[in-house]
């Protein structure tokens, strides 16, 4: 394939040399709060930070899905825009993603079906350095053995256009979600404690309308999986809560990460966590 688009970020964001890079996600993995509900979630959404600061949480979202990839053959994954303004979300002509553990093929016919929504284009330039989208790979290609993806770059745009992109690409169990996105962004870490107590719970809740702008950076394709998630039923877990100065940085000016995981029909209580459970 001559069309792979490149990484942008391996070397600063992650590890560049490929056995560096392996045996870190899998610390991540492997040290990650683990889901309480056994199944697989349909969706999860993580964190995209360099891994020195996300990769913690990231690999607590990601170690729901480990050892329960049988039969997946692609992922969604959304992130917010960072580099480039744009309006509505970003498709990409490009064949695959490159990483340094190799490349991961772009489901073309998924893209194809996007399309056809007047908020999606083609916009290549939106993910030649977006990071949001490239630093959830490495965590799918230890997990996962043979699976396509289906990247978007989100810009302006709402919560229902992002719902319904998810409707068009929902499946069944062979496709899974992966929103990327961190919570609040330079806060002290006492208010941003509150902020992302307050946004977990709205997600915990399936609630879109009490999130802000400032409750993430990814907060519209959060958005549009609540709406899906409420619509349908879906059932959600906080796998972990923490931020920047929880894991790699200063406390002064933090920014928060969640690992948060949607089941579909699997059990009645709405909103276990594993911030709540005893001991």
């Amino acid at each position: 394939m001559d069309d792979i688009r490149q990484p942008a970020v391996a070397g600063t964001f992650y590890p560049a040399e490929p056995s560096r890079l392996r045996k870190l996600v899998l610390e991540y993995l492997e040290t990650a709060v683990p889901a309480i509900t056994p199944q697989r979630p349909k969706a999860i959404i993580a964190p995209h930070a360099g891994y020195i600061y996300s990769g913690p949480v990231a690999g607590s979202a990601f170690k729901s899905l480990k050892g329960k990839m049988a039969g997946v053959r692609r992922a969604v994954i959304i992130g917010p825009a960072h580099t480039k303004a744009i309006r509505g979300l970003a498709a990409v002509s490009a064949s695959a993603f490159g990483t340094p553990l190799g490349a991961v093929t772009v489901d073309k016919a998924g893209v194809d079906a996007v399309l056809a929504l007047p908020q999606v284009q083609i916009d290549d330039a939106a993910h030649v350095y977006e990071h949001s989208l490239e630093v959830m790979l490495p965590f799918l290609q230890i997990i996962a053995q043979d699976f396509s993806i289906i990247p978007l770059v989100a810009g302006q745009t709402t919560g229902e256009e992002v719902a319904e992109l998810l409707s068009l690409l929902w499946d069944g169990p062979d496709t899974i979600i992966v929103i990327s996105s961190d919570l609040s962004h330079y806060y002290g870490y006492g208010t941003a404690k509150k902020l992302d107590g307050k946004t977990a719970e709205a997600i915990q809740q399936c609630r879109p309308e009490n999130l802000k702008r400032e409750s993430a950076c990814g907060v519209r394709p959060i958005q549009g999986l609540l709406i899906k998630a409420r619509e349908k039923g879906l059932r959600t877990e906080t796998a972990d809560l923490r931020n920047s100065g929880d894991t790699a940085g200063s406390k002064d000016r933090v920014v928060g990460y969640g690992a948060f995981l949607f089941y579909e029909g699997l059990f009645e209580q709405p909103g276990f966590s594993n911030l709540e459970k005893p001991g």
